[in-house]
């Protein structure tokens, strides 16, 4: 058994993270107390990882039009396909879809061989939904792709601002270290502005629930507030920027008065005044900004407002300062490092960098090359499946990541892919809804596997390292495009033998030519020449790293110079713009999407931990309880929302921190794990017209309740999961993976006839075992059966609400034994209907993933006279790890306070 340090795959965070290793298998994960990302946090996707990891559902063979085959074979079709692709449409008919999944190192050797050695310029990233208006900011703003601030200035702020973030759940452990700092710290200020109250709230001294979309206006009244309160620093300004005066101007096209701010803004006046005046009279002003400012038609002049304010008082470049855009993607940043949009080259140059073209092509040694580098940008990731649509894109490479899912007007998406000539597909799980579309699979390395070093959110370098041997025949990313290169006949340019080559030659290429002249501030030229055995011992490290800054540079600015020709910051006149996805009578809600806090993207990697899935099992809609009454909906009913690609069918849920008039969904769910769940169909491919980014914050949907007449809960035998003919007549449905089965939870029938169905006639059809075990009640719809076969469990149902629902824990455990061969004792046998051994109760919707602690549990407990987190913590255990329960843990101590003093007070006599 030994122990070894890697970097978490998940959030723009980049936790460091300790493994325990034991006979080739990662029992367990910790933080890395050493890692200055995290110091030893982690939070419950991170403490799961292990619970991740395993050979079952990868793919471990490549395959070619639907028929396994070797290596060399895979690798000679894709060079032939590729190669007649380019033969007969010419170079740009090829294109690259990648992903922030990808290792530096595999980014760079795609970006190299599209741009470089195919001579296309359509390789764009997933990141392009998530961070390219953030991206464009920073670029206008300061001439670079840089973020100016680092994990301490959150610590060392005055006031965080947390704009279109729910930090608590997407980013839980800067949540935690700002929570930590407020203790040390009280007088630390923290604004939450978010329409919809979150558990980020949790550490808010003042909350604004401002309008979807109206950001740029807020920003851009604060910066003429402070204007005229002379609250500007002209010397700054003067010094160091320029702009200021077309950014005033611009901001007082609109009323600058605090109450038509507040009124465009829908906020409270009291309420806007104390943040202006907080953000004005604090020098360590840190703004967090994410999806919620980016995700927008408009989302670059949006961050751009932010950097303004920042700007006009030389708020940046300070212990504690700056605008910090905080990153989706564990990669997403180390991708852009090598050039990893469309817009862009490599090592931060751009297309209209002066000599850029020259430069890198005269690095790559591409200048014999017929036709040599592009000369300008491509597509960009909506504009690259319209072209595929047009039939421009003829061959298409799609690596570790789903656009089916989660690219806008998704059906579309599809669409075009079905008729695209030729999709490969870069992947490591069996069972993913793009799959369907590829013509050639290659089974690639996932995390414990892969070798290279990721980028985080605050520029830090940190190796990701390979600690298990891929499974099968699943080789790294890396080494499958530069075999494919290879075939093609770019041997001498893709001779790499180890990740440490390609990094070297990154950070060669970030210095080269890099002087005065043609000034880049990423430059990693530092870390140039490490042998192997010092590249895998690389410490987490900040760009810049030079031979004049050796140990990388924690924050950048300091000096008031700026990336642009004449080092001055630019300030970007900024005119609100309304979303484009408007509201009408036919979609009358405001659609939001966004993450919950225990899954990751399209749930590859977390529905693989049962534990994961127990906190919001099911695809959701969120809507106030006042527009729910109007609807004529109740809580955990099914509903249909209509959107402009398709439907999305999910659970209500209740909640007062939701504004009337809008919805809130999940991105998360796929044809993998519900019938009609996946967001991006809900919204039109509106994008801002600068980034590329796609309006995915700002969808128009309409509200119908599903009319179905019944429900029902099927569990299943793992090994039954494949044969699931039981969704083919269901209105909805939903796969929720536990420990030791598969549950499902199934709607349908006429909403008018309940009773239509026979029930044991339909088992026998749908289910290769018949019931063994049934409880009938023909009056109410109510059903109870069982399928055992030699004594161990094979499926359990229960026709009826999912609120009646045991606790789902001793059925799986029942499965387990049943797995390993043992039969189920007589006692048990006779409670499987009921689901629970005799006095077991539910302990409902689980609230701490981390202890499996359910919300019955913990209302019980608050009843019980434990009244504080604390308290919880020390009987139950809830809260005491991770700590992303925590705010949840208030809200129900709130709920249960309010609840009891609405309860009447018995009467007292008085003799």
């Amino acid at each position: 058994m030994h122990q070894a340090r890697t970097t978490c795959p998940y959030c723009g965070v980049g936790c460091g993270v300790q493994a325990e290793i034991d006979d080739d298998r990662i029992i367990g994960v910790a933080g890395d107390t050493e890692h200055p990302a995290n110091f030893g946090r982690l939070c419950v996707k991170g403490a799961a990882l292990h619970e991740t990891l395993g050979d079952h559902g990868r793919l471990t063979r490549p395959r070619i039009d639907g028929v396994e085959v070797g290596w060399d074979t895979a690798l000679e079709t894709v060079a032939e396909r590729l190669h007649a692709t380019r033969r007969d449409h010419g170079n740009h008919a090829v294109a690259a879809y990648l992903s922030g999944q990808l290792l530096t190192e595999d980014y760079y050797v795609a970006n190299k061989l599209f741009k470089g050695f195919l001579g296309t310029p359509h390789l764009d990233t997933n990141s392009r939904l998530c961070m390219a208006s953030a991206v464009a900011a920073y670029k206008r703003a300061f001439g670079a792709d840089a973020v100016p601030c680092n994990y301490e200035d959150l610590e060392e702020a005055e006031l965080v601002v947390l704009v279109g973030s729910n930090l608590a759940w997407n980013h839980p452990v800067l949540y935690q270290r700002i929570k930590a700092a407020k203790q040390v710290n009280p007088l630390m200020r923290v604004v939450v502005i978010d329409p919809r109250v979150t558990d980020s709230c949790e550490i808010a001294d003042l909350y604004l629930g401002l309008a979807p979309g109206s950001d740029a206006r807020l920003f851009n009244g604060l910066l003429a507030w402070m204007d005229d309160r002379d609250k500007l620093d002209r010397v700054y300004l003067d010094r160091h920027t320029q702009g200021m005066e077309e950014a005033l101007a611009a901001a007082r096209e609109d009323d600058t008065s605090l109450e038509a701010i507040a009124a465009d803004c829908d906020v409270d006046v009291e309420r806007l005044e104390t943040f202006f005046h907080w953000f004005a009279s604090r020098l360590h002003v840190v703004t967090l900004y994410s999806q919620g400012i980016n995700q927008s038609s408009s989302g670059t002049d949006k961050c751009n407002a932010i950097i303004n304010c920042h700007l006009a008082e030389g708020k940046i470049g300070l212990p504690g300062a700056g605008p910090f855009s905080i990153t989706g993607q564990p990669n997403a940043m180390g991708g852009r490092e090598v050039g990893g949009l469309a817009n862009q080259l490599a090592a931060h140059m751009d297309y209209h960098t002066p000599g850029a073209i020259e430069r890198v092509s005269r690095f790559w040694a591409t200048e014999t090359l017929e036709p040599d580098l592009p000369d300008g940008p491509g597509h960009k990731a909506v504009e690259l499946f319209e072209a595929i649509e047009r039939g421009e894109v003829q061959a298409l490479w799609i690596m570790a990541t789903n656009p089916v899912v989660s690219l806008p007007d998704a059906n579309r998406v599809r669409e075009a892919l079905a008729r695209c000539p030729l999709v490969i597909v870069s992947e490591c799980m069996a069972d993913t809804d793009l799959l369907p579309y590829a013509d050639i699979v290659l089974p690639a390395s996932g995390w414990s596997e892969k070798d290279g070093t990721v980028t985080n959110s605050e520029r830090r370098i940190s190796r990701q390292r390979g600690l298990l041997p891929p499974p099968g025949e699943a080789r790294h990313d890396w080494w499958i495009i530069t075999q494919v290169a290879r075939e093609m006949g770019f041997g001498e340019a893709f001779a790499y033998e180890h990740p440490s080559e390609i990094f070297d030659e990154h950070a060669r290429l970030s210095g080269f030519d890099n002087q005065s002249g043609s000034f880049r501030l990423f430059d990693v030229s530092g870390l140039a020449g490490l042998d192997r055995a010092a590249y895998d011992a690389l410490e987490p490290i900040q760009w810049p790293v030079t031979a004049a800054a050796p140990r990388g540079t924690a924050r950048l600015f300091v000096d008031g110079c700026f990336a642009t020709p004449n080092g001055k910051a630019q300030l970007i006149a900024i005119r609100p713009r309304q979303p484009r996805q408007a509201l009408s009578d036919v979609r009358p809600l405001r659609l939001n999407t966004g993450r919950v806090r225990d899954q990751w993207h399209t749930m590859t990697r977390t529905a693989r931990s049962p534990r994961l899935m127990n906190h919001r099992g099911e695809p959701f809609i969120e809507l106030h309880p006042d527009d729910a009454r109007s609807y004529g909906m109740s809580d955990r009913q099914l509903a249909r929302l209509s959107g402009a690609g398709g439907d999305y069918i999910g659970r209500v849920r209740l909640s007062k921190g939701q504004r009337r008039g809008e919805v809130f969904v999940p991105m998360h769910w796929t044809g993998q794990f519900s019938g009609a769940a996946r967001m991006g169909s809900l919204l039109a491919a509106y994008r801002d017209p600068i980034s590329g980014q796609p309006e995915s914050k700002h969808g128009a949907v309409s509200l119908k309740p599903l009319e179905n007449g019944w429900d029902a809960t099927l569990i299943v035998a793992n090994d039954l999961k494949g044969d699931a003919k039981w969704c083919d007549n269901a209105r909805y449905w939903a796969r929720i993976p536990l420990a030791d089965s598969q549950r499902w939870q199934l709607a349908g029938g006429d909403a008018t006839a309940t009773n239509d169905r026979d029930w044991l006639a339909w088992l026998e059809v749908y289910l290769p075992v018949a019931p063994s075990l049934w409880c009938e009640d023909p009056a109410s719809g109510r059903l109870r059966a069982a399928g055992v076969v030699d004594g161990r469990l094979r499926w359990w149902l229960m026709v009826g609400p999912p609120g009646e629902l045991p606790g789902l824990a001793w059925l799986d455990e029942r499965f387990r034994e049943a797995a390993r061969g043992e039969r189920l004792d007589e006692a048990r046998h006779r409670r499987l209907l009921a689901g629970c051994d005799d006095g077991g109760a539910d302990s409902g919707p689980v609230v701490c993933s981390c202890h499996q602690v359910g919300q019955r549990c913990i209302r019980e407990a608050i009843r019980g006279g434990d009244g504080s987190v604390e308290a919880l913590g020390a009987r139950l255990a809830c809260g005491t790890r991770c700590g992303s329960c925590i705010p949840e843990l208030k809200s129900l101590i709130e709920e249960e306070r309010a609840h009891a003093s609405a309860e009447p007070k018995p009467e007292v006599t008085v003799a």
